[in-house]
């Protein structure tokens, strides 16, 4: 097992993906996720069950996104055991204008480090005040 401080592990891990996603490059997810990857956005008309399913998703948009700065909200991990989830607001600037989410990561601990075993994003609104 790797040993640190899971939510630095995760927080990084995640950080680092998103990065790369944000030059238009989606492997960094990929890589951390595991082969049984669940995943749901509101995109996506059904979940999306593997890998390689998740591969095929995000192949549309290889090369397309471009994120010129982001931002991980309230950023918090809860442990339990071999499973952490990772819980933040997402908000981004780019290619696709601005960008809010919710997002969870369900990362487990395995021989090579926290991967992901489920995402879920959801867009979100900010409240306006009267």
């Amino acid at each position: 097992m790797v040993a640190g401080n899971p939510a630095e592990s995760i927080l990084e891990r995640e950080r680092a993906a998103m990065e790369r996603w944000g030059r238009g490059d989606p492997d960094g997810f990929l890589e951390i996720s595991t082969d049984d990857v669940t995943y749901f956005d509101p995109f996506v008309e059904r979940r999306l069950d593997g890998l390689a399913a998740l591969r095929s998703w995000y192949d549309q948009f290889r090369g397309k996104i471009h994120i010129e700065r982001f931002e991980m909200i309230e950023p918090r991990v809860q442990v339990a055991g071999d499973a952490a989830i990772l819980t933040y607001r997402f908000e981004s600037y780019g290619s696709e204008g601005s960008m809010r989410w919710n997002t969870t990561e369900v990362y487990q601990r395995t021989p090579t480090g926290w991967k992901i075993v489920h995402t879920h994003w959801a867009f979100y609104q900010p409240k306006i005040s009267a």
